[in-house]
C-alpha cells in the first residue's frame, strides 16, 4: 500500500501518540475513542510497513521508524494548519488583498465613502487602487492587473461580465450668470445651438450625449473636448459652454461660479457597475467591498 494513502486522521493519531505516549491521552486529544485511536495507529503502521510504537503495559514508546517520520508528520500537519488559518483569515477578512481599477472620474464620484468605510472595518485587508485612463480600464481587468473594476458596461462582453450597481442621471453645468442658471431643469431640445463642452470620444458620456441629441434631430455644437471631466467645470464657469456630466460627478466639482441643472425630456442615466473577467469568482474580501459599495450607492 502506498504511503500517499495515509489519511490526515492517521497522521494526527501518530502525532498525538508520539507526544503523549498513551493511546488514552491521544484519543482524548483527538476527541475519539481509545479503540478508534488504536485502529488509526495500526492502519498507519500497515501502510508504512513498519512498527511505529513499541507497546508496554502503561505506555507506548516510539520506534526508530517513528523517530524518523515524526518530523515530516509535524511539518505536514503544520502546513495544513497554516492553510486552514489562511483560509479562515481570508473568510473573516483578517487578511487578504483587493486590486480595484476605476477611472479618476468614477473613483472621485463613487468610491470615497466606501473605501473609507471598508478600510475602517477591515484594516488588515490590503486595498490597492489603480486609477486609469478610460482606454486602459477594461484591459486592466482582462489582463488581470486588477481583480475587478467599477465602471460602465462594456460593449464587448466576450471576456467580461458586468453587474449594474448605480444609475446616475446626466445634468448640465453652466456659469452662474447663464440664462439657464436659475432653472430647476433643462430639456434636451433646449441644447440646440448651445455651445457644449464634452468629453473625448473614448469616454462613455460623450456617446450618450451625442446619441440622445441625434435622436432628437439636434446636431451637437461642440466647442471644447476635455480629457479630464473636472476641466469641464471651470471651463463652464468661464462661459465657454455647457458641460454635460453625470450628476454625482457634477456635484463633486469644486469650481466656483457654476450651477448644476437636471437634464429632462428625456432623463438619461449613466449606469455604473461591477466589471469582472468572464466567469471570475471574486474573493470574499472583494465581494464584501462590492456589497458595501452597493449599500452606499443606494443610500
Amino acid at each position: 500500500m502506498s504511503v500517499s494513502s495515509l489519511t490526515l486522521k492517521q497522521l494526527r493519531a501518530i502525532q498525538q501518540v508520539y507526544r503523549t505516549g498513551q493511546i488514552s491521552a491521544a484519543a482524548e486529544a483527538l476527541n475519539i475513542t481509545q479503540s478508534a485511536a488504536s485502529v488509526l495507529v495500526r492502519q498507519a503502521e500497515t501502510v508504512l510497513g513498519a512498527t511505529l510504537f513499541d507497546r508496554t503495559t502503561r505506555s507506548l514508546s516510539p520506534s526508530d521508524a517513528a523517530e524518523s517520520v515524526i518530523g515530516l508528520v509535524d511539518r505536514i500537519l503544520g502546513d495544513l494548519s497554516t492553510v486552514e488559518e489562511t483560509i479562515r483569515g481570508l473568510r473573516d477578512l483578517e487578511r487578504g488583498r483587493i486590486r480595484l481599477t476605476a477611472t479618476p472620474a468614477t473613483g472621485l464620484t463613487l468610491l470615497p465613502d466606501t473605501v473609507r468605510r471598508y478600510r475602517e472595518s477591515y484594516p488588515a485587508v490590503s486595498l490597492i487602487l489603480d486609477d486609469c485612463a478610460p482606454d486602459q480600464f477594461y484591459s486592466n481587468i482582462i489582463e488581470q492587473r486588477a481583480d475587478f473594476g467599477i465602471g460602465t458596461e462594456p460593449e464587448d462582453k466576450s471576456a467580461l461580465d458586468w453587474v449594474s450597481l448605480h444609475h446616475d442621471p446626466l445634468c448640465i453645468i453652466c456659469a452662474s450668470d447663464h440664462p439657464f442658471a436659475d432653472r430647476d431643469s433643462v430639456g434636451w431640445r433646449e441644447l440646440e445651438n448651445e455651445p457644449l463642452i464634452l468629453s473625448r470620444r473614448d469616454y462613455g458620456v460623450r456617446g450618450m450625449v451625442e446619441t440622445t441629441l441625434v435622436k432628437l434631430g439636434i446636431r451637437p455644437r461642440v466647442v471644447a473636448e476635455v480629457g479630464f471631466l473636472g476641466s469641464a467645470a471651470w471651463m463652464s464657469a468661464c462661459n465657454i459652454g455647457l458641460a454635460v456630466l453625470p450628476s454625482r460627478l457634477a456635484h463633486a466639482q469644486p469650481a466656483p461660479g457654476i450651477r448644476r441643472i437636471r437634464l429632462v425630456d428625456p432623463v438619461i442615466t449613466r449606469a455604473a457597475g461591477l466589471v469582472t473577467r468572464r466567469r471570475h469568482t471574486l474573493s470574499h474580501s472583494a465581494e464584501r467591498f462590492v456589497d458595501m459599495l452597493a449599500e452606499d450607492l443606494s443610500a
